[in-house]
């Protein structure tokens, strides 16, 4: 199955039906008086994530999306029915955006999670609503409001704890194969791997994570060189990242060279990403040769204090050993954002709590301050002591 992770869509709520214009008109009712009915609204357009679904092919090939308009009122205060949502189904980990402001409509990164993004208009009133003793027989209805629409993107992040980073033909996908029961293309040449691979690494306690396998990045991807960084998208919602470096002699490149090239296209991409906490990890142990190249890496991560592992994905030499690593570094990044999330909704708590108080002082000094002017001015007039009243009244505001 092809891989699309964003596509540009058009979508439409309902219309909302019109109201009726219609009069009783019955044997012996004499003046029966308006009874139009009113207009059923528009449906509106709802998305709902599903984790069957693991890419958006379906709506590169489907681009419009309309829901139903309401029905029109009718006659003996008949109400039009209203029009149907339209659902549209999406990977779980989508991203709603309006394609012309760039603001983002909704964040599905559970399944079953459903956001209305278009309301559907609605529907207009019968002329049954205007009647009064005074206008008996109105002759006028409300027509149904136009239902939103919008040019939409839907754009794809895959759902998962720590990402796989590095050069094309690095060891990445041999190294996820290994770790978990995802099954990707692996070869000997640059490339490979072509759209990102999921897989769940299972651990001893009955625990897990997911691993993210992003394809090969290369010098210049931020100029469209290779497959370019689009996929990066994809490690966004990682809570630390994987920086593969391929240690073995093959490979002329010095490996300390490779790893700023890659951290420089992540820095181009996104600060936010370039800053996520980074294990460093020399793959291809079993044809390391001498080892000069591995040396040179692990003296670099320890004088920049970077963590550092050496693991051969088709030996399983340190594989387990940076798994057990993994498996607490998730767990410990996932407990410190939970804390920041809890301290960031606390606080915001704590500021509306603050702005409460600050109305309710200023509502409870404006009335001691008008109370205390009445009493002071009992001596005048009731019209001297309105006006008095009203000027402090107005001072305030």
């Amino acid at each position: 199955m092809k891989f699309v992770d964003y596509v540009k869509i058009f979508t439409k709520a309902g219309k909302g039906g019109r109201g009726c214009v219609a009069f009783r008109r019955e044997k012996f009712v004499p003046l029966g008086g308006p009874n139009g009915g009113d207009g059923g609204h528009g449906g509106s357009v709802i998305f709902k994530a599903d984790e069957r679904l693991n890419t958006l092919l379906d709506h590169a090939y489907r681009k419009h999306y309309s829901a139903e308009n309401g029905q029109p009122g009718m006659g003996k205060n008949m109400h039009g029915r209203d029009g149907l949502d339209i659902v549209i189904k999406v990977p779980v980990g989508t991203l709603i955006k309006n394609q012309l402001t760039g603001e983002t409509l909704a964040d599905l990164d559970h399944d079953g999670k459903e956001a209305l993004v278009l309301k559907g208009g609605r529907g207009g009133k019968g002329n049954a609503h205007f009647k009064s003793s005074t206008y008996q027989a109105p002759k006028f209805a409300q027509p149904g409001e136009e239902g939103e629409e919008a040019d939409l993107v839907l754009e794809l992040k895959l759902l998962a704890d720590v990402g796989l980073i590095g050069m094309p033909n690095a060891g990445k996908s041999t190294f996820l194969a290994t770790v978990s029961s995802a099954r990707p293309k692996i070869a000997d040449y640059p490339f490979t791997t072509l759209i990102p691979n999921l897989g769940v690494v299972k651990m001893g306690d009955y625990t897990s994570f997911t691993l993210a396998d992003i394809p090969g990045i290369i010098e210049n991807a931020h100029l469209g060189a290779g497959l370019g960084l689009r996929f990066l998208r994809h490690a966004e919602r990682t809570v630390t990242l994987l920086h593969l470096v391929d240690a073995s002699d093959y490979v002329p490149d010095d490996p300390v060279d490779v790893l700023h090239k890659i951290d420089t296209e992540l820095d181009l991409y996104s600060k936010s990403l370039s800053a996520k906490p980074q294990i460093i990890v020399a793959t291809k142990l079993d044809v390391a040769g001498v080892g000069v190249r591995l040396a040179a890496l692990r003296d670099y991560c320890f004088q920049s204090g970077l963590p550092f592992y050496a693991i051969s994905a088709v030996t399983k030499e340190g594989v387990d050993e940076l798994v057990n690593v993994l498996s607490v570094k998730v767990k410990e990044l996932k407990e410190e954002a939970k804390k920041r999330g809890d301290s960031e909704r606390l606080d915001s708590q704590r500021n509306d709590s603050s702005l409460l108080d600050s109305d309710r002082w200023s509502l409870d000094r404006h009335d001691s301050v008008i109370s205390d002017s009445a009493i002071h001015d009992s001596d005048k007039s009731d019209s001297d002591v309105q006006e008095s009243q009203s000027s402090i009244v107005s001072s305030w505001e």
